[in-house]
């Protein structure tokens, strides 16, 4: 592609004056369905290597794909070789809903579920790593239909785009519009000036702890198979799983810790892997966040071990090992299950509720509000009661040694405002069609931070197929504004964002 040139001379160059450039949309989305193929072949030689009928409808859910993607490629042909970051949105919110309405395909032909609804919650749930499911019989799904479920994870847990970007060069310049789109957070920190070389910096390391997830699961007794389907959502923090029981099927300590191990990497920035490989290990241990992140896993893991000890009758080893375990799968949003909360005592839910709204690290494939930007406000509130002490002081909030500008205080306010002005309207909507109080609230809370469990019949004992129909559609719209972090989808809805002027 050629070079990137300002949004004031490219709108100048186009003959209908828009400021966006549909014909190039078109041929990206073109472009990105192509990849979404090559991922349902996948599953067809997954099936064909089961000996499973699965193979057809995940060839013919192939073949609609690849039709589709070639007359957008038609659609986007002399597309302007430029791209803006209107045009980079509307890729990266867009390509999330036609993946998703693509993915449940396979779901509606094999008869996996009962509605578009329940197929579109499940992939929406799947590709945004939510994790959350309305099946109630997974034990007697296809090795596919298995498979596919913990694909959409792994591709979606650094990002469908990203990607496509580590994945091909057919972005070019624009590779830096998509991926400021799709990777919001905080602040982008840049491993490599290339974006291109960046992801596929990030994508290995990435496939290398999938890879020795996978390894030490098998060696714990788990089939290659299951395996490798636990590996892909552990490191994407989806939570689906080849069992109805997640992974307390497998009844086993090793299991446990390895995949709550896993999980807590999952959830630390991944740019501080690549200092690691570089030979500053001491980087992943200076860095604020990090240490704000373990410091809550360990705190809430602590508090509710001691609790399960005292109250439940657990011995120690169980009782921190149960706490740990579900700490983690919430607060890095990933959604296995090896207890049942619910049976805990009630203000236990309160901290595995803030688990939830915490999330990861920015950087990472956790969802929630990111514990970055819990420790500038953190920070924020300190420097408030040292300024009422002493009003001629001047304060700054310092993260990792460096100052946090003024406007990125501001953005990090109006984000968690705005999140929690999100769990307000979909927590009214949800009650509006009939979900209990606070089996709302955890719900909202849960698609919002991409967790997959919540409370009552959505906890770990159940699916969420007792939704309504309509309430699965909220949650699904909840699980994207979640996974790309708000900003990104809202803006299309934003009148400025398609004027001309």
């Amino acid at each position: 592609m050629g070079g990137y040139i300002s949004n004031t001379s490219y709108l100048s160059k186009k003959r209908d004056g828009s400021l966006i450039n549909r014909k190039l949309i078109f041929r990206v989305m073109g472009v990105l369905l192509l990849v979404e193929v090559c991922m349902f072949l996948v599953c067809a030689a997954v099936a064909w290597g089961y000996g499973e009928a699965d193979k057809w409808d995940f060839l013919l859910t192939a073949g609609i794909t690849a039709a589709a993607g070639i007359l957008l490629l038609w659609g986007g042909r002399g597309a302007e070789r430029r791209m803006s970051k209107r045009d980079g949105y509307c890729i990266a919110s867009l390509t999330w809903v036609l993946f998703s309405l693509f993915g449940m395909l396979p779901f509606c032909l094999c008869g996996s579920v009962g509605s578009v609804a329940d197929a579109f919650f499940e992939t929406m749930s799947g590709f945004t790593t939510t994790g959350a499911t309305i099946m109630d019989n997974i034990d007697s799904q296809s090795h596919a239909i298995l498979f596919w479920r913990c694909f959409t994870h792994w591709i979606g847990g650094l990002g469908i785009v990203c990607f496509a970007i580590a994945l091909l060069p057919f972005f070019g310049e624009g590779n830096l519009q998509l991926f400021s789109a799709e990777s919001v957070g905080v602040t982008h920190d840049k491993i490599h000036p290339k974006v291109g070389t960046m992801m596929r910096m990030l994508w290995s390391i990435y496939l290398v702890m999938t890879v020795a997830d996978t390894v030490l699961l098998h060696i714990g007794g788990m089939g290659w198979f299951d395996a490798v389907c636990h590996a892909f959502s552990t490191m994407g923090t989806g939570g689906y799983s080849t069992k109805q029981a997640s992974i307390a099927y497998w009844d086993s300590p090793f299991i446990e810790y390895v995949t709550a191990a896993f999980m807590i990497l999952a959830g630390i920035n991944f740019s501080l892997y690549f200092s690691c490989i570089r030979g500053r290990f001491g980087k992943i241990w200076h860095d604020g966040e990090t240490r704000w992140y373990l410091g809550s896993i360990a705190v809430l893991t602590i508090a509710i071990a001691v609790v399960l000890a005292w109250q439940k009758g657990y011995d120690m080893e169980e009782a921190f090992r149960s706490a740990l375990f579900q700490v983690v799968t919430l607060h890095t949003s990933t959604g296995f299950a090896t207890d049942d909360y619910m049976l805990w005592p009630s203000f236990t839910w309160v901290l595995l509720i803030y688990a939830m709204l915490a999330g990861g690290c920015t950087g990472s494939t956790s969802g929630g509000i990111k514990n970055l930007r819990l420790l500038i406000m953190a920070k924020g509130i300190r420097n408030n009661f040292r300024k009422m002490l002493h009003p001629n002081a001047v304060l700054q909030i310092r993260v990792n040694r460096q100052a946090v500008t003024p406007p990125v205080v501001l953005a990090v306010a109006f984000f968690i405002c705005s999140y929690a002005l999100c769990i307000l309207v979909g927590w009214l909507i949800l009650m509006i069609l009939g979900v209990d109080f606070m089996e709302a609230l955890s719900v909202t809370v849960s698609s919002m931070g991409n967790a997959g469990l919540a409370l009552g019949q959505y906890g770990p004992a159940y699916s969420w197929s007792a939704l309504p129909e309509a309430g699965k559609w909220v949650c699904s719209l909840l699980m994207l504004l979640g996974r790309l972090e708000m900003f990104a989808v809202l803006l299309l809805f934003y009148p400025g964002f398609w004027r001309k002027r």
